[in-house]
């Protein structure tokens, strides 16, 4: 199936400058008169397209700017975030789930991930141009699981998630893209939720099986990070087995979960201590990914203005013997008015960044702990489930005493942990999307009390048409066959 959902957005790749990182640790040299078809012939330029697919994911409708960034987004629309009058109402058509085809504040990820999916496509045209061997197999197998993330981060927002609902795996899916071709117009979503997780999957595990593992480094995928990937996938598929073995091998290669000692500094510093895959942002780029959240936060105080903040009662579920609490939020006045913050994104005094540069962690092993956990509570292994829970508790409760739970406390346990771990981190629409939920707002207001004025949503049941998100408008202008999601 062929590339033409973002065709006016994806002409620049026909330069290979356009595929050049200007990330740090990388030297990328610019040759932007050379054809493609020229170009793509050395080692040298292979790599530099798999960098510019990597770098892509910072992009608008991913985790740059605040308009539609995808760290908040899966907050602003549940009941982890609460609206902030002294903020600039950023998100707020994503908070009131006013989602339509024109408006881009959710939309954007739509655009951008198909972006990703184009830039890592095109050394696939060109795979035959290198010599049969490893690096020829690890460039194929970074470019597919690229591929594969940014498929997954389409399909789980704008279509079905298969243990949403019994019709999802039959439901209407995306397009697979899989060749570089930018002036396609024909394309028709003529695949199934269940057949785009098949290619996901198939693509995937190609990759762990081909790719020149290089652990250390962070800002690539690497065997226990595409496993860590499948465990997420499977989890989603309603697949339990799979999703625990390939957990399993993921923390096999890669077993901490960031320790009681260094979590703090996985998000004020450059320390990727249970981090699987980070997006790589510096100065000179200046990807402002915490900007979606506040502004003003310093490292040790700041007159912090919020656009969401965290409401009561999810602020009290953080203990204060929970490293979390003060490593993710921060009590602070702001004229006068006293809010609980946000500021997980907010600075990165390792890396001497501009607040709210920060590099974004697409996957971390404590998600892959609770993907597991949760599997094999599926399965009817509480004894897995509560090992790998007291893990990941040990490593953020100070003085933790491992316990063991079953049945529904057991459950409510690993739901609980799953929304303190992965607040404000892409994670909570997700959850009640794809476990069919109620999302259920509190009727709380900003203020540190509960109290003030609370959102006009406070309800969206399993069926509600939205938890689809609209097709871009823009999208179905350029390419009129493409199939709108039903309700929009």
């Amino acid at each position: 199936m062929k590339n033409k959902i973002i065709k006016l957005t994806i002409l620049s790749i026909f330069t290979i400058v356009a595929l050049s990182s200007c990330e740090r640790e990388l030297d990328q040299n610019a040759f932007n008169q050379i054809p493609l078809d020229d170009a793509m012939t050395s080692e040298t330029n292979f790599t530099q397209a798999i960098n510019g697919a990597y770098s892509a994911i910072k992009g608008t409708g991913y985790f740059s700017v605040d308009t539609g960034n995808q760290t908040i987004v899966p907050d602003v629309t549940t009941d982890n975030l609460i609206y902030n009058p002294q903020g600039r109402s950023s998100n707020f058509t994503a908070y009131n789930w006013s989602f339509s085809p024109d408006n881009a504040s959710v939309t954007g990820l739509f655009t951008q991930a198909y972006f990703v999916i184009s830039r890592a496509n095109m050394p696939l045209k060109y795979i035959n141009n290198l010599p049969v061997g490893s690096f020829r197999n690890n460039i194929e197998a970074h470019a597919k699981a690229v591929r594969a993330a940014a498929h997954f981060d389409v399909v789980r927002a704008y279509c079905k998630i298969p243990t949403q609902s019994s019709d999802a795996n039959t439901s209407m899916g995306i397009p697979y893209v899989t060749e570089f071709n930018p002036l396609e117009t024909t394309t028709i979503r003529n695949l199934t939720v269940a057949q785009v997780y098949d290619n996901i999957i198939s693509d995937l595990n190609f990759a762990v099986n081909n790719i020149v593992d290089a652990p250390t480094d962070k800002s690539k995928f690497s065997k226990a990070a595409i496993y860590g990937l499948l465990s997420r996938v499977y989890l989603y598929k309603g697949d339990y087995n799979n999703a625990v073995a390939a957990g399993n091998s993921s923390i096999a290669l890669s077993a901490s979960v960031g320790s009681l000692v260094n979590f703090p500094n996985v998000w004020g510093s450059n320390n990727t201590d249970g981090v699987l895959l980070k997006i790589l942002n510096s100065t000179q780029e200046n990807i402002t990914v915490g900007v979606a959240y506040q502004q003003g936060a310093t490292a040790t105080g700041g007159n912090i203005r919020s656009e969401y903040v965290v409401p009561m009662s999810l602020y009290n579920l953080f203990v204060n013997t929970d490293i979390r609490k003060s490593a993710y939020m921060r009590r602070s006045a702001y004229q006068n008015v006293q809010r609980n913050h946000v500021i997980k994104w907010a600075f990165n005094t390792g890396g001497g960044t501009p607040l709210n540069v920060v590099e974004a962690k697409y996957l971390r092993t404590a998600e892959v702990y609770l993907n597991v956990a949760e599997a094999a509570y599926k399965l009817g292994n509480e004894t897995l489930a509560n090992t790998l829970l007291n893990t990941l508790k040990t490593q953020r409760y100070a003085g933790y005493t491992p316990v063991t739970l079953s049945g529904t406390t057991l459950w409510n346990e690993i739901m609980l942990q799953r929304r303190l771990e992965l607040a404000f981190e892409n994670d909570r629409f997700y959850t009640f999307k794809r476990l069919g939920l109620t999302m259920q707002r509190t009727g709380e207001g900003p203020n540190i009390d509960g109290t003030g004025v609370p959102s006009v949503i406070q309800t969206i049941t399993p069926n509600d048409t939205r938890w689809q998100w609209p097709i871009p408008q823009a999208t179905i202008n350029i390419t009129p066959t493409f199939q709108q999601n039903p309700g929009y």
